[in-house]
This record gives structure tokens, C-alpha cells and sequence, in this order.
């Protein structure tokens, strides 16, 4: 029990703007076999989607600030973004696994104003897939 918590845990840090390696965590627990893979996906998912869903929510949030100076865009570059977002946005979402990117992507998500339950399914497909894709690799060579 103490695995999958810990293995949520990172999951869920990994996803927000802090520094974290749930891949690392969910590849040992793997590796040392004696639990069940398709829980230990669904809950590495669980935690990454809802970190997921804490930057989104940190987006929404930060839009209550577009007033002060130290706002990162002007009123016109919002605009301009939302319009590029309302084009492309949503299914740039499928890279939200994606490290480096895939995090601040799911914070835009919020500031663009994304419905939640559109964000919350693009988003789980990206993070299962690539939980789904790990396990393939490392129990493959395990």
C-alpha cells in the first residue's frame, strides 16, 4: 500500500511545476515486480492528472491578475493567444506528458479557459499512454 501512495504521490508533484520523476518511481516499482501493473497505471494516471488539474486551476487563477504589471502578456497578446488556443490549443494537450512542456501546457490550459472535462480527458490519454508505453518497455526488458 505504502508503494502505490508513494507512487501517487510523485505522480501527482511530477505533474505540477515542481521538480519530479514519477517515471523513475512507477520503472522500480515495475522492476521489482509483485503488484499489479494495471493498478500501478491507473494510479500513477490518477496522481499526474490530477497535478494536472492543479495547474489548470493555477491558470484560471492567475487570470485575476492580468491587471498588474508584472503580468506576463498584455491584454492584445492574451487575445492573440486565446484566439491561436481556440484553434490549436486543445489538442496540444496531447503533449502534456511531455517533459519540460507538458506542465506549463496544462497552466496555459487554465489561463485559456479550457473546459475542465475536455482538458481532463485529453490529458489522461497523453499521461496513460505514456505510463501504458513505459510499462511496455520496462517489463519487456525485465
Amino acid at each position: 500500500m505504502i508503494a502505490y501512495i508513494g507512487l501517487f504521490a510523485s505522480a501527482l508533484v511530477a505533474a505540477t511545476v515542481l521538480p519530479m520523476q514519477s517515471e523513475a518511481v512507477l520503472t522500480g516499482l515495475l522492476a521489482a515486480g509483485g503488484r499489479s501493473v494495471g493498478l500501478l497505471i491507473t494510479v500513477a494516471t490518477v496522481g499526474n492528472v490530477l497535478g494536472s488539474i492543479v495547474n489548470w486551476y493555477l491558470g484560471r487563477a492567475l487570470l485575476r491578475f492580468k491587471e498588474r504589471r508584472w503580468f506576463p502578456s498584455s491584454d492584445t497578446q492574451l487575445e492573440r493567444a486565446q484566439r491561436w488556443y481556440a484553434r490549436y490549443g486543445r489538442w496540444s494537450l496531447l503533449g502534456s506528458w511531455l517533459p519540460i512542456v507538458g506542465d506549463p501546457l496544462t497552466v496555459v490550459a487554465g489561463v485559456m479557459r479550457e473546459p475542465l472535462v475536455p482538458f481532463v480527458v485529453i490529458v489522461t490519454i497523453a499521461k496513460a499512454g505514456r505510463y501504458l508505453v513505459l510499462a511496455a518497455l520496462v517489463l519487456s526488458w525485465v
